[in-house]
Parts: structure tokens; C-alpha cells; sequence
């Protein structure tokens, strides 16, 4: 049987990029599809593979200016000749799932997230905070385009995964498809509490610094607290948060996994105040013993066990957020309990899922 791989993009080591790999694995002699790769910028085992670009690849400095090539994605995926594969999986939360299976083909996507800066989240990524006039214009003409393609193109899905029952609703609610919901997985072999409990006196965050990952609301919450903040990450938003936030608030740009680590290890707890589709990063924190103080909306109502875990504030507001970790401190946790919470979302609880789903599938 050959077997494709669909993947929007390959620039970098993210949360999809850990699912691909697993799919990597589990197929072992499949190719990859994307619309651009920068070489050197994932994993070995993904580098390794036949790796075959559209014509996006082509465009001068494409790798770091992919985002305004959005127009042309959908026919760049479309380019792709998949006809002579038998199994076709797509990993999108773009435009994977757009690909063209061969007309005797299965495609299967695991979808993260329909997506977001055409549906739901459009004013996130092109409110009038968010972008200029040139770019809001022009992508509010095209929205409407691109929907109707997003939309018709989910037909050429035969099955639909998702990452969380968030997003298995939302592509009810875009698309008319039903998924099947399996959890990705957190690293939690190397994500642990360590050899001894570390813990000293501040919060952490990890996440790219974007509009929708709603940081602002941290920078606030913890402006007016008082209390220590450091932040793991790099994105379009690090001007405008450096400039609003006091000299309690530590911008570390992006750290090394084993930093990463550690920073979880010594924290408090790690701060979450965006609406995620899943949210791979809380449950690396809870693998470290760290409770999670999430926004109670989304993915993190999957993975976050109220009191034993975590804590949720209910309102998107640094007023709520403020309220949460008051309440939080409060609390005594159990660093083996939210360990043992993490353990369920392992790799291997994921590619057990996995491998049922498509001994299921390709039996039938």
C-alpha cells in the first residue's frame, strides 16, 4: 500500500508537526507532501523522508514569509499528483485537507483546527489592531472565496480525526462532517517532575506570542498583581506586550527543550489564557508536576482536571485571570496527581488510537 503524507508546512518543530512524526512511524515508507519546507528546520526522522514541495517553494524568501501566500495556497495543494497512492493522510490546520486523492484512494485527515483566520478567529489575526488597511481589505476580499473552497474541499475527506472535541465540533459546524475524536500526544518521557521538586516564585508561560494566544490579558493580569511572570516564546506580538508590560514580566525568547523543562520543573504553575484547539503545552507542564491556570474554553477543558490539575478563570479578562490565581494559591497540589493525569495523553496511548482507527478503516 503507499501512502501519502499531506502537511501544510515544514518550518519548524510545533505541535504538528509531533503528530506527523508519529504518522512517520506508523508509515514507515510513505512520502510527505507540503507546500514549503525549510530544510534542517524538523526532526530527522521527517527530514528523512521524500519531501516534495508545490510551487510556492519556488517564491524568493517564501520559508519566512509563507503566512501572505494564503491566496494561493488552495491551488498549491491542488497541484499535488497523489493518483498513484492508495491511503492518503493529511495533517491540516490549513489547507491540507484540500489535497486530491487518486479516485480509488482513502484520505484521512487529522485535522487540528478548521481554519481559524477565515472562520471564527478572523478578527484575531485582521482586526483593526491586528492589521493594517491594506491587508484587512484585502483578505476580507478574499474570505468569502476561501471559505466556499474550505468548505467544498472537506468532500474530498473520507474520514475526519480530531484533535479535541472542541474541534470535532467545529468541523461539524463548518464543514457538516462528523470526526472521530484522538487526543495527540505530550512528550511525557521527557517532560518529567525531575529528580527532586523544584519550585520557586514565579509563573510561566509558553506559547508563540500571537494575537489569538490572548497573552495580553496575562501582561495585565500580572501588571496589576505585582507578582513575577516570565515568558517562553517568540511571534508578531513581542513589541506590542514588551511595551505594556511592568518589570515584574520576563520576555526569554525561544528556549531550548531541555530550558523548557526546567522552566516547568521550577515554576508555580504555568499560565494558559487563550482559547487552544487542544494545547499541547499544558499537559507538558502537568507531565512536570505543574498545575495549569487555563481559560476555562477549548481544548484545555480536555486536558485540565479542575483542582487536581489546574484551575480555570471563566471570563476572558486579566480581572478573571487576577481572580483565578488568588484562588489558585490557595490551593495544596500533588505534584504525582497531575502527573498522573498527563500520563493518560503518553505517545503510546496515541499511536495505540492510531493504529485501531486504521485497522478499522483499511479492513472495512
Amino acid at each position: 500500500m503507499k501512502v501519502a503524507l499531506v502537511h501544510d508546512w515544514l518550518t519548524g518543530m510545533r505541535g504538528g508537526e509531533k503528530v506527523l512524526e508519529v504518522f512517520c512511524e506508523l508509515f514507515p515508507k510513505a512520502d510527505i507532501f507540503t507546500l514549503i519546507h525549510a530544510p534542517g528546520s524538523v526532526s530527522k526522522l521527517i527530514e528523512d523522508r521524500i519531501i516534495r514541495t508545490s510551487f510556492l517553494q519556488k517564491i524568493p524568501s517564501i520559508q519566512k514569509n509563507y503566512r501572505y501566500s494564503l491566496p494561493l495556497m488552495p491551488r498549491a495543494i491542488e497541484s499535488f499528483d497523489l493518483s498513484g497512492y492508495d491511503l492518503v493522510i493529511s495533517t491540516s490546520h490549513c489547507v491540507a485537507k484540500g489535497a486530491v486523492p487518486g479516485p480509488n484512494a482513502k484520505h484521512v485527515c487529522y485535522c487540528f483546527t478548521p481554519m481559524r483566520y477565515i472562520w471564527d478567529q478572523f478578527d484575531s489575526y485582521f482586526g483593526p489592531e491586528r492589521a493594517g488597511w491594506a491587508v484587512r481589505t484585502a483578505i476580507n476580499a478574499l474570505r468569502s472565496s476561501l471559505q466556499k473552497w474550505d468548505r467544498a474541499s472537506s468532500s474530498r475527506v473520507h474520514h475526519f480525526l480530531a484533535d479535541s472535541n472542541y474541534v470535532a465540533k467545529r468541523i461539524k459546524s463548518f464543514y457538516n462532517r462528523d470526526a472521530e475524536v484522538i487526543y495527540p500526544h505530550a512528550d511525557t518521557e521527557f517532560y518529567t517532575t525531575g529528580p527532586s521538586p523544584l519550585k520557586e516564585d514565579f509563573y510561566l508561560i509558553v506559547s508563540a506570542l500571537a494575537p489569538y494566544k490572548k497573552l495580553e490579558l496575562a501582561v495585565q493580569a500580572f501588571n496589576n498583581l505585582g507578582k513575577r511572570l516570565k515568558i517562553i516564546g517568540s511571534g508578531p506580538s513581542l513589541a506590542s506586550l514588551k511595551a505594556k508590560a511592568s518589570p515584574n514580566i520576563e520576555f526569554l525568547g525561544w528556549r531550548s527543550n531541555e530550558e523548557i523543562r526546567n522552566h516547568y520543573r521550577a515554576c508555580r504553575a504555568l499560565i494558559f489564557p487563550g482559547t487552544e484547539d487542544f494545547g499541547i503545552v499544558p499537559l507538558e507542564a502537568m507531565a512536570c508536576g505543574k498545575p495549569v491556570i487555563a481559560f476555562g474554553e477549548g481544548g484545555a477543558l480536555e486536558t485540565v482536571q479542575e483542582n487536581i490539575s489546574g484551575v480555570f478563570f471563566k471570563e476572558s479578562s486579566s480581572k478573571s485571570l487576577a481572580q483565578a490565581i488568588q484562588s489558585f494559591e490557595k490551593i495544596s497540589w500533588d505534584p504525582s496527581k497531575i502527573r498522573g493525569h498527563a500520563e493518560a495523553f503518553s505517545r503510546k496511548n496515541f499511536v495505540a488510537s492510531l493504529k485501531s482507527f486504521f485497522d478499522k478503516i483499511l479492513s472495512a
